[in-house]
């Protein structure tokens, strides 16, 4: 679909609103019903509520089993099927509560603190860089004598880039993409479905058993060669017993997927916003550093995560509902960030907007661990794009939006650039990734 303005997925706040949100409504639609919050003060109310749990896996995995099905014996067959999906996603940090979350976050957190995300920021620039590089190198003079490039920009950097850096924070070698791009999309898939189906439910399953394979001999050759990354923090912890080895190989399957998502979704989405507000983009350009101001508000207004789900643990009553335990409830964080009743003119981007925090990373005790990884990587490699592409321009046609209802992202970027002749220079010398 190429529009100027393309409408938002369903199930989610139409991106030209203006109006006050339903306070709590049923949804048929999600995982055969579920409760639906949408204002910014009920999302995120419930994000820190501990009635509103995220220990959810195992029903959501299992309702993609058709509940229409009368013999049992198909269904426990099924549910057998789903097995090994149930076990890595249920102890997945993003799925636990109380003190199993506590646990785990706090052997995590090492690796994401300000020191250790500042020792990768050379090599995030640096990846950064040999991108942009690579596509540089493509350029060609037009029949104007005009040196131009003209370039995917999701599959040529908003892609490789969060895969070559979650791959550097692990200590990993990933083999090319195509593998872990097909493996991510398969978990995407089955995440971004409503009421997810047996087929995807399998999908994901088999992608998420590649990746522990992947880690499983990640783990067996660091037995004898140990090294000081996040891969090698958490099996510290594993052999101390403060996390179990499949605890261990949940939280790395998990990072290398959500480090990639959310990330490469905030780069496309945010240079479509800019490039269709070329003032801001200039603004930029002019002031670099209203960078972390200016990615606050992209990731408020093109939400990377549309929505996420919760399950309620206790009987509560809500602006006049009655809302039942083991009830599913589905928080949407895209509407509440485009809230009238939170921000001015929410369906308007502003780089400058000073209006509080956005619940694109949720908030409260599940607040994502990578917020901080994402943001400086953000920030990092928006930084290189306005320095060596600055007269980047919007193809005329092209851009596509995922079908993906709980992930809001482009699956093509077109774009175009003038490059001055020193930049052309300079992208002869470019190199390989390490990684890939």
């Amino acid at each position: 679909m190429n529009a100027a303005a393309p409408a938002a997925p369903r199930l989610t706040l139409p991106e030209q609103s203006g109006t006050a949100l339903p306070s709590v409504s049923w949804n048929q639609e999600f995982c055969h019903g579920a409760w639906v919050l949408s204002s910014y003060a009920d999302v995120s109310t419930a994000l820190r509520d501990p009635r509103f749990s995220v220990q959810r896996s195992r029903r959501w995995i299992n309702s993609s089993i058709d509940p229409a099905r009368t013999d049992r014996t198909q269904r426990i067959a099924e549910q057998h099927q789903l097995r090994a999906f149930k076990r890595i996603l249920s102890r997945s940090l993003l799925f636990l509560d109380g003190h199993s979350h506590t646990r785990l976050r706090r052997v995590m957190q090492a690796g994401f603190s300000a020191a250790a995300l500042q020792r990768q920021a050379p090599a995030i620039s640096a990846i950064a860089e040999r991108l942009i590089q690579q596509i540089l190198a493509r350029a060609s003079v037009n029949a104007s004598g005009a040196t131009v490039v003209e370039f995917d920009f999701i599959r040529d950097f908003a892609r490789p880039l969060p895969i070559l850096v979650i791959a550097e924070l692990l200590g990993i070698t990933l083999d090319g993409h195509s593998g872990f791009v097909a493996a991510a999309s398969a978990i995407a898939a089955f995440i971004g479905s409503p009421t997810p189906t047996m087929p995807l439910a399998l999908a994901a399953q088999e992608a998420l058993t590649q990746l522990l394979t992947h880690f499983h001999h990640e783990i067996a050759l660091r037995r004898t060669q140990p090294r000081d990354d996040l891969v090698g923090q958490l099996m510290e912890a594993e052999s101390t017993g403060a996390i179990s080895a499949m605890e261990m190989l949940a939280q790395c399957c998990t990072l290398l997927f959500a480090g990639y998502e959310t990330t490469r979704h905030l780069l496309g989405n945010g240079v479509l916003a800019l490039l269709q507000h070329p003032l801001q983009w200039q603004a930029l350009q002019a002031s670099p550093e209203r960078l972390p101001r200016a990615l606050r508000e992209l990731l408020r207004y093109h939400s990377p995560v549309q929505y996420t789900g919760r399950r309620l643990t206790a009987d509560l009553e809500w602006h006049g509902q009655q809302l039942r335990r083991g009830q599913l409830v589905i928080l949407q964080i895209a509407a509440a960030n485009r809230d009238p009743q939170r921000f001015s003119n929410p369906d308007q981007l502003d780089i400058s907007r000073d209006e509080g925090n956005h619940l694109a990373f949720g908030h409260g005790p599940h607040v994502c661990i990578g917020a901080t990884l994402t943001y400086m990587e953000a920030e990092l490699a928006m930084r290189a794009l306005l320095r060596a592409l600055p007269d980047l321009q919007l193809q005329p046609q092209g851009w596509r939006w995922d079908s993906n209802d709980a992930y809001r992202g482009l699956t093509t970027l077109p774009l175009t650039c003038v490059i001055a002749p020193p930049a052309v220079q300079v992208s002869t010398a470019s190199s390989e990734p390490r990684h890939g």
